[in-house]
C-alpha cells in the first residue's frame, strides 16, 4: 500500500511576510532607541528634589544623598527581617517532622500562635523595655524627635542600665519610620526565642499554659536581656565602665535570641518531665523516632535561607559591605557543624541519620550568629565544626546522663551552642571590623588577637544570660502551673493531642 503525499506550493505573499518579519527581528535591535536599557541614564540631578528642578544646591544635594543612604539601609532591614520572619515556618516543619504523626495540629499551632502572640506582647512592652532606652539607630535614620530613656543604676561610680522606657504601644511619641523599622526586625528575632520551648516541650505542653508563656516571654524574658547588651543596657557598658574589651558584644544574637531560648526550653523540659515512654524503669532512655524527616529536613533549609536575614540584616545597613563577610561566615559555619556530625556518626559506626545532621547545621549556624561579623571563614569553620561536635554531646548527655526528655534537640542546639557561639567572638574576633562598637574605639579582637579582655566581657555576658533566663522561666513554670496545668493529662498525650488540645486531627487519616 503506497501512501500518497500531497504537496502544495506555499503562496508568495506568505514566503515574502516571513521574509520581512525575519529580517525585523534580525535587524531591530541594531537601532537605537530613546530608552536608557542600560540604566545609566535613569536617576539623574533632575530627579534631586530640589526648590529649582535640575539645579539643586549643595544643601539639598546633600539631603538626597543621605535621604538615599538611609533608605537603602531601611529596605534592607525590612527584607531581611521578612526572612527571618519566613524562619517561623521553617521552625514548624522541624519540630513538627521530629515529633509523632498524632501530635502535628498540636505542634504546628503552637509554632503558628506564637507568632501573633510573641507579636503582640513586644507591641505591648516587649519592645519599649527592649530599646527605648536607646532608640536613636543611626543607621535608620537617627528617629528625629524620639527621645529614649533607660532606667539606671549607679554602682561603683559607674552607671549601669536596666531597661528602657519608651515606646509601649508604639505610641505617637515613637510614630517614627526608623522607630518602625527597628520594631519589625526585632520582633522577628524575638518570636525566634519564643518558639524554641515548643520543641523541648512538645508532645505534652498544654495549649493553654503555652499561651501564658507566649506572652510573658516576649513581653519581659527577652526583652530585659535584649536590653542589657543591645538596647545600651549594662552588659553592653562593660568595655566603656570596666575597660572588658568592647563590653559583651553578640552581633545577631547567639546570647540574646538563642541561648535565652535555648535555657527556657531547658527549664521547661526540666519542669514539664519526659514524654511517657522516652525513659526506661532502668533509666536508659529510648528513641521516640519524627513521623517526617523529608519535613524537618527541608524545615532545615529554610531556616538555612533565614538566617541570611538573621545574620547579614543584623547590619541594619544595606551600605554596609561587611555584608559579603557575614553572609559567607554564616554559611559555612552551618556546613562545618553538618559535616562535624557525619564524622563523629562514622567514627561512632553509626548511620548518617538524617536529623542529627540537621542538628549539626542548625548548631553551627547558631553559634556563627554571634561572631559572624568578627572573624574570618577559617575561625567560621572551626566555630561551626566545634558547634557540632557539642551538639552530638549534648544530646547524649541529656538523655543518658541528665534523662532530661529534649524531644528535638532544642537546648543542645540553641542553648550550648548559643554560650558557645558568644564565648568564640571573646576568641576568634581578628580585628577586623568593629571599630567604636558599643563606644569603645578600635576594632573587636578576641583572646587570639591580642585582647584577653574581650573574652572576659563574653563570660560574664554568657554566665548572666544563663543564670537570669533559668531562674526567671524556672520560676514562670512553676507558678503558670498552679494557674493552669502546663501538662497534659496522660490518656491524652498517649492518644495524642490533635484532638484533645486542637480540636482537629492533623493528618485526617
Amino acid at each position: 500500500m503506497k501512501i500518497k503525499i500531497l504537496q502544495k506550493k506555499i503562496p508568495s505573499y506568505l514566503v515574502l511576510g516571513m521574509v520581512l518579519l525575519i529580517a525585523f527581528v534580525l535587524i531591530e535591535p541594531v537601532r537605537s532607541f530613546a530608552q536608557d536599557a542600560t540604566g545609566a541614564k535613569t536617576g539623574t540631578i533632575n530627579d534631586v528634589t530640589a526648590a529649582k528642578p535640575g539645579a539643586p544646591t549643595s544643601a539639598e544635594l546633600g539631603d538626597a544623598v543621605g535621604h538615599n543612604k538611609i533608605a537603602i539601609n531601611m529596605v534592607w532591614t525590612l527584607i531581611a527581617g521578612f526572612l527571618v520572619m519566613f524562619m517561623q515556618a521553617g521552625f514548624a516543619m522541624v519540630e513538627t517532622g521530629f515529633t509523632q504523626k498524632k501530635n502535628v495540629a498540636h505542634t504546628m499551632g503552637m509554632n503558628f500562635l506564637v507568632y501573633a502572640l510573641g507579636m503582640f506582647g513586644f507591641w505591648v512592652c516587649g519592645f519599649a523595655f527592649m530599646f527605648g532606652g536607646g532608640l536613636n539607630a543611626a543607621t535608620l535614620g537617627g528617629a528625629p524627635g524620639v527621645i529614649p530613656s533607660e532606667y539606671t543604676v549607679t554602682l561603683f561610680g559607674h552607671t549601669f542600665g536596666l531597661i528602657g522606657s519608651v515606646g509601649f504601644f508604639l505610641n505617637s511619641k515613637v510614630y517614627d519610620v526608623g522607630v518602625f523599622t527597628l520594631f519589625l526586625f526585632q520582633m522577628v528575632f524575638m518570636d525566634t526565642t519564643a518558639t524554641i520551648p515548643t520543641g523541648s516541650m512538645a508532645e505534652r505542653w498544654s495549649f493553654k499554659s503555652f499561651l501564658i508563656f507566649g506572652l510573658f516571654i516576649s513581653m519581659f524574658v527577652y526583652p530585659i536581656y535584649g536590653n542589657w547588651v543591645w538596647g545600651g543596657g549594662w552588659l553592653s557598658q562593660l568595655g566603656a565602665n570596666f575597660h572588658l574589651g568592647h563590653g559583651m558584644v553578640d552581633f545577631a544574637g547567639s546570647s540574646v535570641v538563642h541561648l535565652v531560648g535555648g535555657m527556657a526550653a531547658l527549664a521547661g523540659a526540666i519542669i514539664i518531665g519526659p514524654r511517657i515512654g522516652k525513659f526506661n524503669a532502668d533509666g536508659t532512655a529510648n528513641t521516640i523516632p519524627g513521623h517526617n524527616i523529608p519535613m524537618a529536613l527541608a524545615g532545615t533549609f529554610i531556616l538555612a535561607l533565614g538566617w541570611f536575614g538573621f545574620n547579614p540584616g543584623s547590619t541594619l545597613a544595606g551600605t554596609d559591605f561587611r555584608i559579603a563577610i557575614v553572609a559567607v561566615n554564616t554559611m559555612m559555619a552551618g556546613t562545618a557543624g553538618t559535616l562535624a556530625v557525619l564524622v563523629i556518626l562514622y567514627i561512632q559506626k553509626k548511620k548518617p541519620d538524617p536529623g542529627m545532621l540537621a542538628n549539626g547545621m542548625l548548631a553551627g549556624l547558631v553559634a556563627i550568629t554571634a561572631p559572624c561579623a568578627f572573624v574570618n571563614s577559617i575561625s567560621s569553620v572551626i566555630i561551626g565544626a566545634i558547634a557540632g561536635a557539642l551538639v552530638v554531646l549534648v544530646i547524649h548527655l541529656m538523655d543518658n546522663v541528665f534523662k532530661i526528655d529534649d524531644p528535638v534537640g532544642a537546648f543542645a542546639v540553641h542553648g550550648a551552642n548559643g554560650a558557645w557561639g558568644v564565648l568564640s567572638l571573646g576568641l576568634f574576633a581578628d580585628g577586623s571590623y568593629g571599630d567604636g562598637w558599643n563606644g569603645v574605639a578600635g576594632p573587636v579582637k578576641g583572646l587570639f588577637y591580642g585582647d584577653a579582655s574581650q573574652l572576659g566581657a563574653q563570660v560574664i555576658g554568657t554566665i548572666t544570660c544563663m543564670v537570669y533566663t533559668f531562674v526567671v522561666m524556672y520560676i514562670f513554670f512553676k507558678i503558670s502551673n498552679k494557674i493552669t496545668p502546663i501538662r497534659v493529662k496522660a490518656e491524652d498525650e498517649v492518644a495524642g493531642l490533635d484532638i484533645p488540645e486542637m480540636g482537629v486531627l492533623g493528618y485526617v487519616d
